[in-house]
């Protein structure tokens, strides 16, 4: 790749758009294997300013002026007071929902603006979408209004408050602990209120601020900190607040270690380490079985993503929660700063480059940076001076993750904590000529292939454009559900190489203005959406969409599947069977792997006759 222009097609695009759809994902996979996205270099420097000018910088600088112990110019006091992981996750929880964190920029599909989310949140007219709008008074409907405007701007407005106004000190501290201080309890009260009745009209938002990861954090610090900081607090009330954060974050790591169970986690680390743009060719080579040939993922790969990864996240943070050793303890924020740092160096697609430095950052402040000298650990969890309150907390944090793999269906990757483990709801949707141009009719839409045509300083011809994006539908393919989605759009479509294929997440952006990997946010309740506004025909716009496979470390759950047409709504659902698809190759030489249908829509006929699975319906 170069520094100002993205890296050169493997073939000329012309040529590349008229081979058959199957030899189009073997040619992008397998040069996928070193050039990954093929983002120029620049962007990578825009990706590392904005981590760690935008975020860090600035909000340790935010921090600084609203905190007395914290010194901007002073590195060793960023690391011993408690006040800095409230204040970065305010700052952090901000920046995402304006659009400036996880999903900004071109690996996420926001070329030209790179900004989505406020360009979409504070427009009347452009599509929201409510969790629960038959079922909650006053969500219903799929249309922004300026009532869910002024509420968004009012989020914005209560995330602020917290990081503006100056921290509290702690009176009472055990012994050997220095100052601390804390942001007033009563100022988390609005994001509290504000950000859950946002989500009500618009699970988007909510999503978007990673409110399962800071919420918590917040609201931890509106309880557990008022009873720190009330007259005749005693000094174990401020350790209970500082254990509570600690479980926080350690169930979100172990959380994300859980959900890497299963058949999944092995196919993300590949494609995830060879968009790297570091990384030695060798070693991106390394991480598949016999590339190009067999893109299935190596020994290495399936060590790095069990070993370097499922036990990393699950076995660390077990550790950093029970021991009393303050060595262990230090080495185990440290070990969990290199895994953080590994991650941002991969950029992978939908960055969270700075929710890996806060992770990364905050392990260390949490577990050594302040307490007496650097024995922070002397807060773990058998000094919770009330232990009862502990079932409570563990349950409140445990809910997301344990509903979420028992019913994907009902919970968002997101509070199941299923972070980058490859077992994601996902979709392709598939577009007859003329279609996906109809999307630009749709409020602040702009197609992706147009945004690549006018992106500065380096804009692309149209089938330069095209193959760029349909580098994406590669990587899909790389991952085991991508098998089977494309599985179910040959099984069913006998025009799909006359279509225009995209990546679900892709649309989404354009669409709704966020993604972050939620299947659900593109599922058929966006498609009704647009299918109101669009009015297409019977056809014109078909989605191939699958499930979270539930409990996925039981290997005999099958992966649900559903057939999506604008028109018609869902016309079929079916299975596949998770083992089937990472025995093949991302472009299924051996033709589309076994579907099990299990229902179909009456009347409904596919446009080609089923081959596999165990009903043939022409």
């Amino acid at each position: 790749m170069g520094f100002i222009n993205p890296s050169p097609q493997p073939v000329p695009p012309a040529e590349f758009l008229r081979l058959p759809l199957q030899e189009r994902i073997r040619v992008l996979s397998t040069h996928w294997v070193e050039d990954g996205f093929g983002t120029p270099r620049v962007l990578h420097v825009v990706y590392v300013l904005k981590m760690l000018g935008l975020y860090f910088a600035v909000g340790l600088w935010i921090t600084s002026m609203t905190t007395a112990g914290v010194e901007f110019a002073d590195p060793g006091t960023w690391f011993d007071n408690v006040v800095v992981y409230q204040k970065l996750a305010v700052w952090l929880m901000l920046l995402e929902v304006i659009g400036l964190g996880g999903a900004f920029g071109p690996l996420c599909g926001h070329f030209v603006p790179m900004l989505g989310n406020i360009r979409y949140w504070l427009r009347p007219g452009t599509i929201r979408m409510a969790p629960w709008g038959r079922h909650v008074p006053l969500t219903g409907g799929d249309e922004r209004t300026v009532v869910d405007v002024i509420l968004y701007v009012g989020v914005l407005a209560s995330l602020v408050v917290p990081l503006v106004v100056h921290a509290d000190p702690v009176a009472l501290l055990p012994a050997g602990t220095g100052p601390q201080e804390l942001i007033p309890p009563a100022a988390f009260i609005p994001v509290l209120v504000l950000m859950p009745l946002m989500g009500l009209r618009d699970k988007v938002v909510f999503l978007a601020a990673r409110s399962e990861q800071y919420l918590p954090i917040m609201l931890f610090s509106a309880t557990l900190g008022a009873i720190a900081t009330r007259d005749g607090a005693s000094a174990a009330d401020f350790v209970n607040l500082v254990v509570a954060f600690k479980i926080i974050i350690c169930i979100v790591w172990i959380g994300a270690g859980v959900s890497k169970f299963g058949e999944h986690f092995a196919h993300v680390v590949p494609p995830m380490v060879s968009n790297s743009p570091g990384q030695l060719s060798i070693v991106k080579r390394l991480h598949y079985r016999n590339e190009p040939d067999d893109l299935r993922p190596s020994g290495l790969a399936k060590f790095m993503a069990h070993v370097g990864g499922t036990t990393v996240e699950i076995v660390i943070p077990v550790v950093l929660l029970t021991t009393t050793n303050n060595t262990v303890a230090m080495l185990g924020a440290v070990a969990m700063l290199v895994f953080h740092i590994f991650i941002t160096s991969t950029f992978p697609l939908a960055v969270p480059l700075e929710w890996n430095v806060y992770f990364g950052y905050i392990a260390i402040v949490l577990w050594g940076g302040f307490g007496n000298g650097f024995d922070a650990s002397v807060y773990n969890i058998w000094d919770f001076s009330e232990p009862l309150l502990l079932i409570p907390v563990f349950g409140l944090l445990l809910f997301g993750p344990v509903l979420g793999n028992l019913r994907p269906d009902l919970v968002s990757f997101l509070p199941s904590m299923r972070q980058y483990a490859g077992n994601w709801a996902s979709a392709v949707w598939t577009m007859k000529p003329g279609v996906e141009e109809r999307l630009n009719e749709l409020p602040q839409v702009e197609i992706q292939v147009d945004q690549l045509q006018r992106m500065k300083p380096t804009p692309l011809e149209h089938d330069d454009a095209e193959m760029t994006l349909q580098k994406v539908m590669a990587w899909r393919a790389m991952h085991s559900q991508g098998r089977g989605l494309f599985s179910v759009l040959r099984e069913h479509l006998d025009d799909i190489e006359e279509r225009t294929l995209r990546e679900g997440e892709f649309v989404c952006n354009v669409v709704l203005g966020w993604n972050f990997g939620d299947g659900h946010l593109h599922d058929e309740r966006m498609v009704a959406a647009i299918q109101k506004r669009l009015d297409l025909a019977p056809g014109d716009l078909v989605v191939a969409y699958c499930e979270s496979q539930p409990t996925p470390w039981r290997t005999s759950r099958p992966q649900h599947y559903r057939v999506i047409d604008a028109a018609l709504g869902v016309v079929e659902r079916g299975t596949w069977d998770v083992r089937d698809c990472v025995k093949e190759q991302p472009w299924l030489p051996n033709g589309p792997i076994p579907l099990q249908v299990g229902w179909t829509a009456d009347g409904y006929r596919r446009q080609h006759t089923l081959t596999t699975g165990r009903d043939a319906v022409t």
